[in-house]
């Protein structure tokens, strides 16, 4: 896992439509890269609402919403379109984005041991640079707390 302080590596991923974004555009403006685990299962529909909610907020506070996960831009348009997401979701299908940032690896799941994305965001800041990085995700609060943080990081 990355530690804050340090650059946040570039990359491109397809959105859910299918256009390419690379994370140096996002530079002027906060980020809040998050990764969750897969598109429409419980967790991660409440932190995506979550986000979704507080979209207006995160707008006017110049901050860049990017949802990642291994799942299919295909499945992320499905997913968005279900949910009325207004933000991007990035597919990481080779898995190159999860191994770069470190999210990738071991989970367990009703005693079975699986290898998927664990759930951590990124928030990164308008030079380039992890501002902070969450580890102990609470979907439902989890956009509440990035707003804070970023409104204290600005003050």
């Amino acid at each position: 896992m990355l530690k804050a302080k340090t650059v946040a590596p570039n990359f491109t991923l397809p959105d859910q439509d299918g256009k390419e974004h690379t994370l140096k555009e996002y530079r002027g403006k906060y980020v809040i890269l998050y990764f969750y685990p897969k598109d429409d299962t419980p967790g991660c529909t409440k932190e995506a609402c979550a986000f979704r909610d507080g979209f207006a907020k995160f707008k006017r506070a110049g901050i860049s919403i990017l949802g990642v996960s291994v799942d299919s831009a295909k499945k992320h348009a499905k997913f968005a379109e279900k949910y009325s997401l207004p933000f991007t979701l990035l597919a990481d299908e080779g898995k190159e984005v999860v191994n770069l940032y470190g999210v990738w690896g071991k989970k367990k799941f009703m005693g079975r041991e699986y290898m998927g994305t664990n759930r951590v965001s990124y928030l990164i800041d308008p030079k380039g640079k992890i501002a902070k990085v969450y580890v102990d995700v609470l979907p439902d609060e989890h956009a509440d707390e990035v707003l804070a943080d970023v409104k204290s990081l600005k003050k």
